[in-house]
């Protein structure tokens, strides 16, 4: 069997069998007969998905990017096709996925072990991994849209995974709510361009949109409204309320959907659908506008969080708006965000991992609860540190190479201001991250919780090591000489580009900026949580009121919640009145009402005697001769 290309669909079909075998196990209760519960199932068919991106990934190097399609659906005229494209963007998500879920499935071993929904809990991980392969081969809107939603789906499944917790059932209607606001932008965009174009091909779409052949505020309006879905599941200002929120779901699936994987799928859509965005400057803009809104307004809040899982989900936040601005900046803004997409996939997870590992080993995951936990986990501390710094964007680790890389297609695409704001994120990023460590790992352990933490078991320990590993070196792609080493033509961006290939560029002012905004924000973390030099109560009080912004997220989910319960509610109140009132009283039961009285008032006209039947008819029979005689005079 030929393992190229053309088995590229084996790596969604294979985790979609392993879920219908695990969820029929759950739903059935043959599960329990399966060893582990069925785990391995899960573990084989993303694991078998990881081997197989292998000679997939060298067959598009040899042979270059290809499609595949065969016949779908062909109704009414309307002829679509079910198929799957393989290009640089596609393979290198590809590996993203399946390696960041094969490590997730395997920490899971530990972490989940005793909970009451075992093999549904991999069940729908393996239905994730499903959706989010499917949508990155999709060589059409309509397969994409379908996956896309299926993606959400999962994230409802997997956020409300402890149904029985009423804050976790809130959480997973919130996060699925608010992506839906911006899916039916998306899905009115879709329409929009299969409209104008008669197909959901999207190398057709983009063909006819690069040589002009269609209008240019319509292009503007589907950009814009294709981004809206990304706006919703990349959780951008305004949607992004939904996914700290999400931190109710288990933390392996944090780092799954929340990190690493789904909530990149907004970047990855605007990235895939980059020549709608390029003939729309406008929209291209509005992108820049929402990603550096985000990434200032979660990277600030970011800063006060005292819950472990929610500091690392407002920075999700904060670099998914860091993304968004690289991806506005056109050009070489799509290979630095990508870049960026893949290096922050691994030292995410691997954060997400390694607070759920403190909370398995503590119990709790408030900073005010757990603390000094260096020498009892020397593993976790040392992958989490690992983890920060490149989340910081220190030298040489990974997210040293892909910040700077978005930085250069920042500055030379969109000027210094923009630039300059960049690089505030840049110290946020740091600052939190900083905080986060110091108070978690430095120091002596703080309370009964941490005195009697322990390292987690090694099933959850390799996962961790393997992505520290990636963390620390996956951002040397960049560099010609080893993306050749590799098999690549060059560095990272002479492989994926949009028009022509990007060559790899050090400018060592933006590599010294960066790098200085970057330990400047350790530097005042450490000063704060670690030497002591600064107290963080006293700062806090000295900006009570910008603290009383930030620790109540701009007041912004208030302000929703009023908008819901004054505006939404009351308009749906006013509507079940009008249903009840005017349309089912009224309308509905006025209408049997009258006959029904009709037919009361009438029954007595019926009395069964001859005599009052016969003086009716000769009353009517007078009544006609009346009114023609009436006629007749009138003439």
């Amino acid at each position: 069997m030929n393992l190229g290309m053309e088995s590229a669909w084996l790596l969604p079909a294979l985790c979609l069998l392993a879920f219908l075998i695990l969820s029929m196990g759950a739903l059935w209760g043959y599960a329990r007969f399966l060893p582990d519960g069925g785990s391995w199932l899960a573990i084989l068919a993303i694991g078998s998905g990881f081997v197989l991106f292998w000679p997939i990934a060298g067959d598009l190097l040899a042979r270059g990017a290809t499609a595949f399609s065969t016949p779908w659906i062909d109704v009414a005229g309307a002829h679509l096709e079910l198929g799957m494209a393989l290009d640089p963007l596609a393979v290198i998500m590809l590996g993203l996925v399946t390696f960041v879920a094969l490590c997730v499935q395997v920490y899971s071993l530990g972490y989940m072990r005793g909970e009451a929904h075992y093999t549904w809990y991999f069940a729908a991980h393996s239905l994730f991994a499903a959706a989010m392969l499917g949508l990155v081969l999709a060589d059409n809107f309509l397969l994409l849209y379908v996956a896309w939603e299926l993606v959400g789906l999962c994230s409802y499944l997997l956020i409300g995974f402890y149904y029985e917790r009423r804050s976790a059932a809130e959480a997973a209607k919130k996060a699925f709510v608010t992506t839906r606001l911006g899916d039916v932008g998306m899905l009115i965009g879709i329409l929009l361009l299969f409209r104008a174009t008669g197909t959901f091909q999207m190398s057709e779409i983009f063909h006819q949109v690069e040589r002009g052949a269609l209008d240019p505020g319509l292009v503007s309006a589907a950009a814009f409204l294709v981004f809206m879905g990304a706006m919703g599941k990349s959780a951008q200002f305004p949607f992004h309320v939904w996914l700290p929120d999400a931190m109710e779901g288990p933390t392996p699936v944090s780092a799954l959907i929340h990190a690493a994987t789904m909530v990149a799928a907004g970047v990855y859509l605007v990235a895939r659908t980059y020549p709608l965005f390029v003939a729309a400057p406008a929209v291209l803009g509005f992108v820049t506008a929402i990603g550096l809104l985000t990434t200032l307004l979660a990277g600030s809040m970011a800063l006060v969080m005292t819950d472990i899982k929610k500091v690392i989900a407002y920075s999700t936040v904060s670099k998914l708006g860091f993304m968004m601005v690289a991806l506005g900046a056109g050009g070489a803004g799509l290979t630095a965000a990508i870049f960026y997409l893949a290096t922050h996939g691994f030292f995410k997870a691997l954060l997400f991992l390694g607070a759920g590992s403190v909370i398995h080993s503590t119990g709790h995951q408030d900073l005010s609860e757990v603390g000094g936990l260096g020498k009892k986990m020397p593993v976790t501390a040392g992958a989490f540190l690992v983890a920060s710094l490149a989340l910081a964007g220190v030298p040489p680790l990974s997210g040293f190479w892909s910040k700077d890389e978005a930085l250069l297609a920042i500055q030379a695409g969109q000027g210094w201001l923009v630039y300059s704001l960049a690089l505030v994120s840049v110290m946020l990023s740091a600052a939190y991250t900083g905080r986060l460590w110091f108070r978690l790992f430095a120091g002596e352990p703080k309370g009964a919780a941490s005195q009697h933490a322990h390292e987690s078991p090694w099933v959850m320990g390799l996962p961790m090591l393997a992505l520290a590993a990636l963390s620390l070196v996956s951002g040397f792609v960049a560099l010609p000489e080893v993306g050749v080493a590799l098999g690549l033509p060059g560095g990272l961006g002479q492989f994926l580009f949009f028009h022509e290939p990007e060559p790899f560029h050090f400018d060592p002012g933006v590599a010294f900026t960066s790098t200085v905004a970057a330990l400047l924000g350790l530097a005042m973390a450490a000063g704060f949580y670690w030497q002591r030099a600064w107290s963080p109560a006293a700062l806090q009080e000295m900006f009570a009121g910008l603290h009383r912004v930030l620790i109540n997220k701009y007041y912004l989910d208030d302000l929703y919640q009023a908008v819901i319960d004054r505006v939404v509610l009351a308009f749906g109140a006013f509507i079940a009145l009008f249903d009840r009132v005017v349309v089912n009283d009224t309308g509905v039961n006025g209408t049997g009402a009258i006959a029904v009285i009709a037919g009361e008032k009438l029954k007595y006209t019926e009395t069964g005697k001859l005599p009052n039947y016969a003086l009716a008819m000769a009353v009517g029979v007078l009544g006609v001769l009346l009114a023609a005689a009436l006629t007749l005079l009138s003439r």
